[in-house]
């Protein structure tokens, strides 16, 4: 099946889908048939991790699903543990030797961690595997704009990407704003809010029933019209279907408004300015 997302194009130029399937907390073998149930229904980008245990099964089924390795978008991303110069290019070796692909479309550093100081320098690894031409595009996760004007301060290329945790209740708009100042793009994680309640609460709701759909496709569409990229995560093979149905609809002004009045701003993740995890 051919896809029906739309492109995001990056700041070096590169099309990154805006809407992706993310594979977090999917055990690797659960993760390949997920993989493959997305490409099934058109998704073109996969977004998983080193931390997350599921690369070789991500790779998989890419591998597997017959579409061309150009028309697929793979992102993964770099853990703390392995943060500094050497130790990043040595685990991005790892990461693609598990994924089974020649090249990395998007690479992350997974979180700042700045207690460790340790991010300017694996970002510079990152410059030399984008240099090379390993990695298609590269950026951050989780950074705060602080950490970003650190980081640009001394990197040559500036990140495409910062994925940060976004939902209806975190609705990040410094961060996006800034973003936006800098040319990154804001891809959003969790965009659902793990489902903690956001998908019943009752405004959302209301404008599912005055489109006929579903809460999860309300919130979607929300950050699709923002601009942000997105990548809900499922292993129901009809919820994985319903998530890339988000295209042929529209919330209207006052659908917007009431989705932006529920910002809380409400982590349900941690704070990106402390979380240190090896």
């Amino acid at each position: 099946m051919s896809s029906k997302v739309p492109p995001i194009v990056l700041n070096n130029g590169v099309e990154m889908p805006q809407l992706g399937f993310g594979v977090w907390q999917v055990p690797d073998d659960e993760a390949e048939r997920a993989v493959a149930t997305a490409l099934e229904a058109g998704y073109r980008s996969i977004d998983t991790a080193a931390i997350y245990g599921n690369e070789e099964g991500t790779g998989r089924a890419v591998a597997a699903s017959g579409i061309p390795r150009e028309e697929v978008f793979v992102t993964t991303k770099l853990w703390n543990s392995d943060q500094g110069y050497d130790s990043a290019l040595r685990a991005f070796d790892t990461s693609l030797g598990k994924l089974g692909l020649e090249y990395v479309d998007l690479y992350l550093i997974h979180w700042p961690t700045p207690a460790r100081g340790k991010f300017v320098d694996t970002y510079k690894a990152l410059e030399k595997l984008h240099a090379e031409g390993r990695v298609r595009a590269i950026g951050v996760s989780n950074f705060l704009p602080e950490h970003l004007e650190h980081l640009i301060a001394e990197a040559s290329v500036i990140p495409a990407v910062n994925q940060i945790e976004l939902h209806p209740h975190l609705q990040q708009h410094a961060a996006r704003e800034y973003h936006a100042e800098q040319g990154i793009a804001t891809e959003a994680w969790s965009p659902l809010g793990q489902g903690k309640g956001l998908l019943e609460v009752p405004a959302i709701v209301a404008i599912g029933q005055k489109h006929n759909r579903t809460p999860a496709q309300v919130v979607l569409r929300w950050h699709l019209q923002l601009g942000n990229i997105v990548i809900p995560k499922s292993v129901t093979p009809s919820r994985i279907r319903e998530n890339i149905e988000v295209f042929d609809f529209s919330l209207d002004t006052e659908d917007l408004a009431a989705i932006s009045a529920l910002n809380e701003d409400r982590r349900l993740g941690p704070d990106p300015a402390t979380f240190d995890v090896a």
